[in-house]
């Protein structure tokens, strides 16, 4: 797993695969898995320069650490990173789950066709979820300017920092009042892996929450014991 983008949630995924690996085996046992914590500020240092070559040439070196290792699959434990996946995928070594794919399998099971998309602004306004949703016939709804800029602030002065403030919570629910209303959502996709840590609940006023996070973690867990 090529963690560290960032630590915050880098911690909720090594306890949520090793939680649903235990869930799902019954026996006591833990997983093995290779956790390479790599360096979020030249990470999007890279994306905000849109050296997205840069980037992908990055995250190819830190997976061939992992492929080194002896790991026979992995994952980027973040959205953002998402946006070169094509290009890092087809360099890899070893096999990679797409936290995006992950996430479009879980809203075409639970039958959501307009849901929000919150995260990075790099997350909302770029087209790496987008395509894959509408290749699925899913229609993603991404915030208003002024909301998605909020978002993207708060995500990164605040929440990859481990701050999870009170007003930044109300601020993030308003947003999806504001949404349900005037926009017609259905649910909301948290597409910032930092973004459960501060919405903890699974629905707000009824619209439900997917946790990007806890669905790649559960493909990793499926991966794990599919081998």
């Amino acid at each position: 797993m090529i963690g560290g983008l960032g630590p915050e949630s880098t911690v909720e995924y090594y306890l949520a695969i090793i939680a649903l690996y235990r869930e799902r085996l019954g026996d006591g046992s833990y997983p093995q898995f290779i956790v390479n914590s790599i360096d979020l500020r030249k990470g999007i240092d890279l994306i905000t320069a849109n050296d997205l070559a840069g980037a992908a040439a990055y995250l190819v070196e830190e997976i061939q650490k992992l492929a080194r290792a002896g790991a026979e699959f992995g994952l980027i434990a973040a959205n953002t990173p998402h946006i070169v996946f094509d290009e890092v995928a087809s360099a890899s070594p070893i096999p990679l789950i797409s936290i995006v794919a992950t996430a479009v399998e879980s809203v075409r099971e639970r039958g959501w066709t307009r849901p929000a998309l919150f995260g990075t602004k790099f997350t909302m306004h770029g087209s790496f979820y987008s395509d894959l949703f509408s290749r699925a016939g899913i229609e993603l709804v991404i915030p208003p300017s002024g909301a998605a800029d909020y978002i993207h602030e708060k995500y990164m002065n605040e929440l990859v920092l481990g701050r999870f403030l009170p007003g930044t919570r109300a601020g993030l629910l308003e947003i999806v009042d504001q949404m349900r209303e005037n926009s017609r959502i259905d649910a909301v996709i948290l597409a910032g892996t930092e973004l459960p840590l501060i919405l903890r609940e699974s629905a707000h006023n009824g619209i439900p929450f997917l946790d990007t996070m806890r669905v790649h973690a559960e493909a990793a867990v499926a991966q794990m014991l599919a081998g």
